[in-house]
């Protein structure tokens, strides 16, 4: 389906602010459409002024729809629809004429035309099923009539708030509960929703004949000056949103001034109670401080660990039991420094490419010569579970390739490069370690080599990571080392 950017720009001469408009009006229009319980299709003329474009379409959350087929993109010649005719030539809403029938569903079409800076973009065709009319009750005529307001402020031009982005996701809805207040902040209607949300933030009473500011300010902790503010914005005298605490509850409102005519009449104020949602947020960043305490204790024990083995290796005279023993500090830090990348993030994935360079620099201070280290390509953002593992075994591969590829006063060079390849479904990461070193003896095969180093490797490779390891004659000089493993897609 093309997007509304597509459509407006590919039939219409409707400029970028313009464009602006329709999507900051797109981005609130789902209020309109639950206060009317109605379809809301958005025509704008062609370019030629022969036809319009459908741009846009929404269905209510409050009301059965009228429209079963997407609206969007289909192109009408203008005189086939007379009160989309009538709305963008006069300017002014068009309510006149019979139902239409509709696959046997009667539906009552209205034109809104779509003003900007005194010039009409296009027209929203408001469509009503009638099937199922009934009496309305108190709550459906507090919304038809704040439905018709927001119309008017549409034809006007004075609806959406310019400058006041919506993030409609996050924001209150019709349903979660609504208050109409009059132009002196006093509360005309509250519907049960809104009602229920501030008895659980301590009202006694009902709020009808209150007036909302007032109320709000006295229900929420006492904070001084800033209690002046909040009466301000629960009276509704500005476009915002904004939150209270207190009691046992929290809610969230948005206020929303009613202009139909010019002054301001009034004002609609949407609420939701987001007690529970708040909660789980809190619980989930508590969690979060946890596992990153538990990180930065666990790094910081292994760096104890890594302390008294090498205070150790100071004592023993024995040569191989020493370099056992710094070999063990080595392991042990690099699993440290995956903790210690985990306990600076909120998640438990880890830009991997600092944990590379941290290992190769670690691992080159072993270095008998000269030997200077390298990194290309991205190892990209890894899981934890991936992450440990493959530090250890990055550290065990150069090490390996620092002690038996150089001897004492040779310069060379060793090379970490990383590729991540193939689908979302099976990607892939595929690890090269070359150095320029001595090489491998002829009748070497590491698969049965019992060094303890590549043993590590191979049960890590194989049996944690569910790849594959090679270890091979390098081209022209050295050794080359390949590690392919699955990881997520995501890089």
């Amino acid at each position: 389906m093309p997007s509304m950017n597509d459509l407006v720009r590919q039939h219409t001469a409707l400029g970028d602010s313009d464009l602006e408009w329709l999507h900051l009006l797109v981005s609130e229009w789902q209020l309109l459409s639950d206060l009317s319980f109605a379809d809301l299709v958005l025509w704008v003329p062609t370019r030629d002024g022969t036809r319009y474009v459908s741009v846009a379409q929404m269905r209510p959350n409050t009301g059965p729809t009228s429209y079963q087929d997407d609206m969007v993109g289909h192109l009408v010649p203008r005189g086939r629809r007379p009160l989309l005719d009538a709305a963008l030539d006069e300017g002014r809403i068009v309510r006149e004429g019979d139902p239409e029938w509709r696959e046997e569903v009667p539906v009552r079409v209205e034109s809104i035309p779509v003003r900007r800076e005194g010039r009409v973009l296009g027209v929203i065709a408001r469509n009503t099923n009638l099937l199922t009319v009934r009496t309305p009750s108190r709550l459906e005529l507090t919304y038809l009539q704040s439905a018709s307001d927001l119309a008017q402020m549409i034809a006007a031009g004075s609806f959406p708030f310019e400058g006041q982005q919506v993030d409609m996701d996050a924001s209150p809805r019709v349903g979660d509960g609504l208050v109409r207040l009059d132009a002196d902040g006093v509360v005309q209607y509250a519907s049960p929703n809104a009602l229920s949300a501030y008895h659980r933030l301590g009202l006694a009473a009902d709020l009808v004949g209150h007036h909302l500011g007032k109320a709000t300010a006295e229900l929420a902790p006492s904070r001084g000056p800033v209690d002046e503010a909040l009466t301000k914005l629960a009276s509704g005298w500005a476009p915002r949103e904004f939150e209270i605490e207190g009691g046992d509850g929290v809610i969230q409102l948005r206020a929303i001034p009613l202009k139909p005519k010019g002054p301001r009449i009034g004002s609609l104020v949407l609420l939701r109670d987001v007690t529970e949602l708040r909660r789980r947020e809190r619980e989930l960043i508590t969690k979060d401080a946890t596992i990153r305490e538990i990180h930065h204790r666990v790094k910081n024990n292994l760096q104890t660990v890594a302390a008294l083995l090498r205070l150790q290796a100071r004592r023993i005279d024995s040569v191989s039991g020493r370099e056992a023993l710094e070999e063990a500090v080595r392991r042990v830090g690099s699993i440290a420094i995956v903790h210690e990348t985990l306990s600076q993030n909120l998640d438990e994935r880890v830009e991997f490419d600092e944990i590379a360079d941290r290992v190769l620099a670690m691992v080159a201070e072993i270095s008998p010569g000269t030997v200077t280290g390298r990194r290309t390509g991205r190892f990209g953002i890894l899981d934890a579970e991936v992450a440990t593992p493959l530090s250890m075994v990055l550290t065990e591969i150069l090490q390996n390739a620092l002690e038996h590829g150089f001897t004492q006063g040779d310069t060379g060079t060793v090379e970490v490069s990383a590729v991540r390849g193939g689908t979302a479904k099976d990607a892939r990461l595929l690890i090269t370690v070359q150095d320029d070193g001595v090489g491998l003896p002829d009748d070497f095969d590491p698969h049965r080599s019992g060094n303890l180093g590549l043993q590590i490797v191979r049960t890590l490779v194989e049996g944690e990571l569910g790849g594959t390891f090679d270890m091979v004659k390098a081209p022209e000089r050295g050794t080359r080392v390949v590690l392919d493993i699955p990881v997520r897609g995501d890089k």
